[in-house]
């Protein structure tokens, strides 16, 4: 699967593009705004892009009202369809968000249903008791996605919902050419229905990615051949940026080993899960993080540790925006990429990510492991890739054994000796093993 060789760049498109935060349902083509990424993406080193809510919606893209219609703020199907052209041509997958547990109130069949009350035609496409009542006041209460009644629980139990969801994916796949879809909650569907949709994509196109939003649990309950071939790691994405917090490492190395070590219950070895330092809705990592220096260090982890790296658009300069001053804070409106130091180091890690198959493919072992500094292998058909990475201020001298005399540096390409490692402060190595 593709996804195996991939960095993805996620983007909120409603947010970037500056559109409207209410739905005017004037037809404005500000995906335009978006072609200009296309070639900092590309210089990125990065090879696939997830977009997040594209369909019509009343506010923020995860209340959807229809679909098969792309949001009138962001422009029409065919502006879509030229936009993710333009991406294929750059050889850059393109995934899209799938929102299936819950529509919008707008949401044509449960307008019908609030209008034609028990005669509707649609009233067992939702969980419906229509001797209740909601904060809305509709004379019927409705299930709503976490007690949020602007959300409405679709019913994925009831067949007729199921075949009109997998008839909207079938006409995303060939209207767009679409090469994946990330489901949101997907700690909350249905098995069935996403062991359906796996059987449905695969009969309509080869090679195609589905990834759930997964917060916590066994991720194998709904990662495993007959349904999701990934998940979000929120494990890792908790331990990543507390153990610089806390300056302490053992916390990600934990986590890491529990997923991916040597031992016999390692949960993930072999899969492929997605990691990422933030997204749309926690805090931008360059603003939970204590310490300015570790801003790279972190990426240099993210890069390394086993699966998939992912970043969220304008992180990759140092953006910053907090989860509680809202939703908006983090779906920041972008007038042009921005270049610096930063940007420059995560197309270098994205070119090693991809290129090295040790980091894609490899097993993982640690070599070293204190508070403040941490050392682990990566090892895949003879080929042996190193991270090291010192979070102190002070500068440190790593000890291990791996059996080698010399590799290279690939961050600066210089040729270093192995066993003994100096490290300055708040630096960093990825080391290729010659020989």
């Amino acid at each position: 699967m593709w996804e195996k060789d991939s960095v993805i760049y996620q983007i909120y498109p409603l947010g970037l593009t500056a559109s409207p935060k209410e739905n005017d349902y004037k037809v404005v083509n500000r995906l335009k705004k978006i072609e200009d990424f296309i070639d900092h993406i590309y210089k990125l080193n990065i090879n696939a892009v997830y977009f997040c809510p594209v369909f019509q919606s009343t506010r923020h893209g995860y209340d959807t009202i229809d679909y098969t219609l792309i949001d009138n703020r962001l422009g029409t199907n065919e502006d879509f369809k030229n936009l993710i052209k333009k991406f294929h041509d750059k050889g850059i997958r393109v995934i899209i968000d799938g929102v299936f547990n819950h529509v919008g109130r707008d949401f044509i069949q449960f307008q019908d249903v609030l209008k034609n009350r028990e005669n509707s035609k649609y009233r067992y496409w939702f969980n419906i008791d229509f001797g209740g009542n909601s904060n809305y006041n509709d004379g019927l209460w409705y299930e709503g996605w976490e007690g949020h009644y602007d959300l409405v629980k679709l019913n994925l139990n009831n067949d007729e919902v199921v075949c009109y969801l997998l008839e909207c994916v079938k006409r995303w796949i060939e209207e767009f050419d679409i090469d994946g879809i990330r489901l949101d909650v997907a700690y909350l569907l249905d098995h069935n229905f996403i062991r359906r949709l796996r059987q449905h994509v695969d009969s309509l196109k080869d090679d195609f990615f589905l990834v759930g939003e997964m917060l916590h649990g066994d991720y194998n309950v709904v990662m495993n051949d007959e349904m999701l071939d990934s998940v979000t790691n929120y494990e890792c994405y908790k331990g990543l940026y507390s153990s610089f917090n806390s300056l302490n490492m053992f916390e990600i190395a934990h986590s890491l080993n529990r997923q991916f070590g040597p031992e016999e219950w390692t949960l993930y070895k072999g899969k492929h899960l997605l990691n990422f330092v933030d997204n749309h809705d926690v805090t931008r990592i360059a603003s939970i993080l204590n310490d300015k220096n570790h801003l790279k260090l972190i990426y240099g982890l993210l890069f390394t540790m086993s699966g998939i790296p992912s970043i969220y658009y304008a992180s990759e300069w140092g953006e910053k925006g907090r989860k509680e001053d809202g939703d908006d804070a983090l779906r920041v409106a972008v007038d042009k990429p921005i270049q610096n130091e930063l940007t420059s180091l995560i197309a270098r890690l994205s070119k090693i990510k991809r290129e090295e198959k040790a980091l894609k493919y490899g097993d993982y072992n640690v070599l070293f492991l204190t508070n403040k500094q941490y050392a682990f292998v990566r090892c895949f058909e003879g080929e042996k890739i190193i991270f090291m990475v010192n979070i102190d201020s002070n500068e440190f001298t790593i000890n291990y054994d791996i059996g080698a005399k010399r590799g290279t540096d690939l961050l600066t390409e210089e040729e270093t000796e192995l066993g003994c490692t100096r490290l300055d402060g708040y630096s960093m190595k990825i080391i290729k093993v010659m020989g």
